[in-house]
């Protein structure tokens, strides 16, 4: 809605469960917070019961201490100290903000760094949602994507009758797509987002034909029919991880993470230098000027102590002060947990350095 760097704020709405998710990772310790919120104030008078108190509803500021995202309750919980309040309340007690969808908010910084603000300038774009539905002759997944990573919304293993069994089969197979295509159908009309179909084999190809057939409204939706390796939700992964999404949607968040993770695993299964992992070594590699493409885990900004947390935001002005890039992963998907496996800090190198 609003933003002044000289005065540190930016006052944003989230507008869906994805805006939440990208405060959550922008929002950190020492930040202030405001927006209207409601706190119970206890009476002070004698006839009054000890714990009694009504509730008032006020535009109240904290001094952030941490923050919880409640995913399924679509709310954001910043609690720290309170730091403005109107004269009932009384500033310096702890209390807790609920950001809600459509609730404007206040974020306050010392200092807004690049990473954050690109954040929120994408988050402010409209971005592609998928529905992937992987499938097999035993089971299926259906996937939403999200820019924090993908949502398996449902997945049942079957097992059909033997190819030698052709006329059971057949009657199986068509029960069975009828199933996939009613989850399919009480997913989509929630959004009438695009579909991509993937899976192993005929049977992606002959669940796409059934669906023509039975259900052309949501056939209308279908943007792309892929091949994998498996089926259920590892055909899910591997579809993000090998890249096959790419012609349905360029621009998907949880795509480009899944990408950068990749070309970082390759590079160290291929023993290259252009590569290094550690904050230790990374910091090396910044201090070097060698860091093309800076990758960390979301929970390191978050949860990290702060000098730790200091020691990051200057690797990450380093790194864009030098026209490098830096990417915050989300841990909330497969990629997510390679890098956290990695000590949650990954580089992809203009040049060769080799790990002492």
């Amino acid at each position: 809605m609003e933003k002044n760097l000289r005065q540190g704020y930016v006052k944003v709405v989230p507008e869906s469960p994805d805006d939440l998710w990208h405060l959550y990772n922008i929002i950190y310790r020492d930040d202030e917070v405001y927006a209207f919120t409601s706190r119970a104030i206890k009476s002070e008078t004698e006839a009054s019961r000890p714990k009694s108190g009504e509730r008032v509803s006020a535009f109240m500021g904290v001094k952030v201490e941490n923050v919880a995202w409640a995913k399924f309750l679509g709310k954001l919980r910043v609690h720290g100290i309170i730091i403005h309040a109107p004269d009932i309340i009384p500033t310096g007690a702890h209390h807790t903000i609920s950001v809600s969808l459509n609730q404007p908010a206040t974020i306050v910084k010392q200092n807004w760094q690049k990473h954050a603000l690109d954040r929120l300038e994408r988050a402010s774009e409209n971005e592609t949602t998928l529905l992937i539905v992987s499938i097999d002759d035993e089971g299926y997944a259906i996937a939403e994507t999200k820019q924090y990573g993908v949502e398996i919304r449902i997945e049942e293993r079957i097992k059909l009758p033997g190819k030698h069994e052709a006329e059971k089969r057949q009657g199986a197979t068509n029960e069975y797509f009828k199933r996939v295509q009613t989850s399919l159908a009480q997913i989509w009309k929630q959004s009438n987002h695009s579909i991509v179909i993937v899976g192993v084999g005929f049977v992606k190809n002959d669940f796409v034909t059934y669906i023509k057939d039975n259900a052309q409204e949501i056939a209308k939706s279908i943007v792309d029919v892929k091949s994998v390796n498996n089926g259920g939700t590892s055909g899910i992964y591997e579809a993000l991880r090998s890249g096959v999404l790419l012609k349905a949607v360029h621009k998907m968040r949880v795509l480009e993470e899944t990408e950068v993770m990749e070309e970082i695993m390759k590079r160290l299964g291929k023993g290259e230098g252009t590569v290094t992992y550690g904050l230790s070594d990374v910091e090396n590699a910044s201090m070097m000027g060698a860091v093309e493409k800076l990758v960390l885990a979301d929970t390191m900004l978050r949860e990290s102590e702060d000098e730790q947390r200091l020691r990051l935001e200057k690797i990450m002005r380093d790194v864009e002060h030098r026209n490098g890039t830096v990417t915050v992963l989300s841990t909330e998907h497969e990629a997510g947990s390679k890098l956290l496996a990695l000590g949650g800090i990954a580089a992809l190198l203009r040049f060769a350095l080799y790990r002492s």
